[in-house]
């Protein structure tokens, strides 16, 4: 493999590793607000799921030759595509809610119902190859060219050309992922410098003391349970509307759970998360890049790396993080 070759490849790998990172940070997000709220939500799955699906098939309607060309726009179709997918997660969360809330369901088997109803929904009106007029668009070009850079030589047979490299990594993205990174720097101040993230994290430690200084705990777990399902939402816009533009039966393949741990891995926090995230995202970034390198494994094998990344996450993380206090325990308003 050539010097030229060798660095396309990195690049190509880092770049796999972001774009399969952002809807597992945004549905650890997710699972943050639920858990510092002290609800247990194994249901990111079926928000990811269930909200690429909606987006998918608005945008599908939207695209059809009878609607008026001022909504097969692209920005307007998007938009709208992009808002039916936020609302699904947002529906779905709320479920989880009145379920695990207000009916004192089991918040673990609340969560799997999630799962199920939204694998069962989707293949039941999956359309195979339903045609779109597209997908969201790269929002910022790279301004760099080869003759904008400078050689970096980092050993005798490996070299990079700054800046055009890093600007193949920075740019050429999509808004969603532009907006999962502002996120996590948003959530991560919004929850350890106001008074809504005291609150939250309140109920998460101890929500009979928040009750007592006259928090609305129910209000609170209601609002932030939907509030993460639009950020499960948005990671499952994600997936049809960014990444792929169509939509498969079973297409997050375990990304919502992937999100749990990486949600254990990052300590409960906003920055925590999408370090963990980067990392997930660079194993399964491996299952398609590998080859570039000149390196052969059984596909099975590689196939298996991000699962078996989970397994060791929760299994070297989860008795040395401390969760939050209350997570899974319903609350009986007295």
């Amino acid at each position: 493999m050539s010097e030229v070759e060798l660095g396309l490849a990195i690049i190509a790998t880092i770049n796999a590793a972001i774009r399969f990172s952002v809807p597992i940070t945004l549905g650890a997000l997710s699972g943050l607000l639920s858990e510092r709220s002290g609800i247990v939500n194994i249901g990111i799955e079926g928000m990811l799921l269930m909200s690429a699906f909606t987006g998918f098939m608005a945008n599908v309607f939207l695209s059809r030759p009878d609607v008026p060309d001022a909504l097969q726009a692209g920005p307007v179709r998007l938009t709208l595509a992009l808002v039916v997918a936020l609302i699904t997660g947002g529906l779905m969360s709320l479920l989880h809610g009145v379920l695990s809330i207000q009916y004192k369901v089991d918040q673990i088997i609340s969560g799997t119902v999630l799962n199920i109803l939204a694998v069962g929904l989707t293949g039941y009106f999956y359309q195979r190859e339903a045609p779109t007029l597209g997908k969201l668009p790269n929002m910022i070009s790279n301004p760099f060219t080869i003759a904008d850079s400078w050689e970096l030589k980092l050993a005798d047979n490996f070299k990079f050309y700054l800046p055009y490299d890093i600007g193949r990594i920075l740019f050429d993205k999509d808004v969603i992922t532009y907006l999962s990174l502002i996120l996590v720097v948003v959530v991560g101040w919004a929850l350890y410098r106001t008074t809504w993230g005291l609150r939250t994290r309140s109920l998460g430690e101890n929500p009979r003391a928040a009750d007592t200084l006259g928090i609305n705990v129910y209000r609170m777990q209601y609002t932030n349970l939907f509030l993460g399902g639009m950020l499960a939402g948005l990671g499952g816009a994600f997936l049809t509307l960014a990444a792929v533009g169509l939509f498969e039966q079973g297409m997050t393949t375990g990304r919502g759970f992937i999100a749990l741990a990486v949600m254990i891995f990052g300590n409960w926090r906003p920055s925590g998360a999408l370090k963990g995230a980067l990392l997930f995202g660079f194993a399964l970034a491996l299952q398609n890049q590998l080859q570039l390198f000149g390196i052969n494994f059984p596909h099975q094998l590689v196939g298996m790396l991000p699962y078996i990344l989970t397994i060791v996450v929760l299994a070297g993380f989860v008795g040395r993080v401390q969760p939050p206090a209350a997570a899974g325990k319903a609350y009986e308003h007295e």
